[in-house]
């Protein structure tokens, strides 16, 4: 038991290098939500989709031609 709590006690007091997700975590997570919502806010305003209309009563049918 004391072996471990040594070695928990050292590795606790050495120095704590930055990874990249300390580094640039926030920062990816910030640039890809402002580029999904960009895209989103694209795809949704500028495209011009009809949502869930059904074409029943507006598609008016052809006479046949024989």
């Amino acid at each position: 038991a004391r072996g471990i709590q040594h070695t928990s006690v050292r590795q606790a007091h050495r120095k704590h290098e930055p990874t990249f997700h300390d580094k640039y975590g926030a920062m990816v997570l910030l640039g890809g939500a402002a580029m999904f919502s960009s895209v989103w806010g694209y795809v949704l305003t500028q495209l011009n989709i009809e949502w869930g209309f059904s074409p029943v009563g507006r598609i008016a049918p052809t006479e046949w031609r024989e």
